[in-house]
């Protein structure tokens, strides 16, 4: 068909041209349904890493976070071909008698706060009790640059040596709220390969970080004593979508405080909303240098944990995230077909242009692009 198209393109282009446009869309309309049909086929390689995963094979888990990472379009719809693969296949596993524990655990706070000792101190509580658990460390991307340096899991080199942890740290990407644009894929991910409890580590930017709601079962807020931040509880923001509070450095010349800073952080939850009915937020002294208090913190996670499943606030809240999450897919998806498609690249770059003159609005902008993407969905 290409050849045909070609030789009545070149000798008779002044009297068949409509002929011959026709033609090339026909032709063009069947290699794009074939690199389509292409695409809904998961590659034996693919196939071979989901079995791996489903195993609890922990090189493949870290392979398939890098295809679910990648940026590439051939990558990102095996990614999605996996992931599909691997979440049916965890369906079956979850009726098993000795499935593993169903945890999605969130640890957020302002820098400096000793996130990271925490989470490797309460990670090898768990793994020591023989539990599996996966720590994924949200880093936050260079806005210039778009790298990261992922330097968390340095700071949790025993962990990360445990046999039944694994620790895996992901760029920010740009994504604001504390959270990576694919940690709820990379959650699901290392549940299925056998990690049962996830724990996330936000990026660290204060009162921003309320995306981790929206990844997570269980929102931990870990302050630092006198911070200056003890009448933060009073405002809107991370406070508000804290299932429990930790004042950690309990321990040496800021036990006082520490003690001081917990009762504080206890007197202003008094005038919190709270974010679940029959849940009151606990406030616990923790030392993840003595490692006091840890035994406490984890029963109340577990706890809570349990009262948002039996009140069915914990499905409830699932379901709002996966919904959350399709439509952030979505928006990044077809900001990546603008980029990809040559002439809505240029119809972008104008609107640009418009913007900086102040020509037009950027409600207008993407309306003039939405218009463009629109007939390429109608076909």
């Amino acid at each position: 068909t290409s050849t045909d198209t070609s030789t009545d393109t070149s000798t008779d282009t002044s009297t068949d041209t409509s002929t011959s446009t026709t033609s090339t869309d026909t032709s063009s309309s069947a290699t794009v349904a074939a690199a389509a049909a292409v695409d809904d086929i998961m590659l034996s390689t693919t196939r071979e890493l989901a079995t791996r995963l489903l195993k609890g094979d922990r090189a493949a888990l870290a392979r398939a976070i890098t295809l679910i990472e990648s940026q590439r379009h051939d990558h990102n719809r095996q990614a999605q071909l996996m992931l599909n693969h691997v979440l049916s296949q965890k369906q079956t596993q979850a009726q098993a008698p000795n499935a593993p524990r169903d945890l999605r655990l969130g640890i957020c706070g302002p820098p400096g706060a000793g996130k990271s000792t925490l989470i490797e101190n309460l990670g090898m509580h768990i793994a020591n009790s023989g539990e599996k658990l996966a720590v994924i460390t949200i880093d936050p991307s260079s806005h210039r640059s778009g790298g990261s340096i992922l330097g968390d899991k340095t700071r949790m080199a025993e962990l990360s040596r445990h046999e039944h942890a694994f620790v895996r740290p992901s760029p920010s990407s740009g994504i604001l709220g504390g959270v990576a644009q694919y940690t709820h894929d990379v959650i699901q991910l290392c549940q299925s390969a056998g990690y049962g409890t996830v724990i996330v580590e936000t990026v660290g930017l204060g009162q921003s970080e309320i995306l981790i709601d929206q990844a997570v079962d269980v929102v931990t807020l870990v302050i630092p004593p006198a911070g200056g931040d003890e009448l933060q509880g009073v405002k809107k923001g991370i406070i508000e979508i804290a299932d429990l509070l930790v004042v950690n450095k309990h321990d040496g010349d800021l036990i006082p405080a520490a003690t001081r800073t917990a009762a504080e952080y206890r007197l202003a939850m008094q005038l919190q909303r709270r974010k679940v009915e029959g849940w009151k937020p606990p406030v616990t002294l923790v030392s993840a240098l003595t490692n006091s208090g840890l035994e406490e913190l984890w029963e109340g996670i577990l706890e809570c944990h349990e009262s948002l499943r039996l009140s069915g606030v914990l499905q409830s809240r699932r379901n709002t995230q996966a919904e959350r999450w399709m439509w952030e897919h979505l928006r990044s998806q077809v900001q990546g077909l603008v980029h990809a498609d040559p002439s809505l690249k240029g119809i972008a770059e104008k609107q640009l242009v418009e913007l900086k003159l102040e020509r037009t609005s950027p409600r207008a902008a993407a309306a003039e692009l939405l218009a463009a993407i629109s007939p390429r969905f109608e076909r």
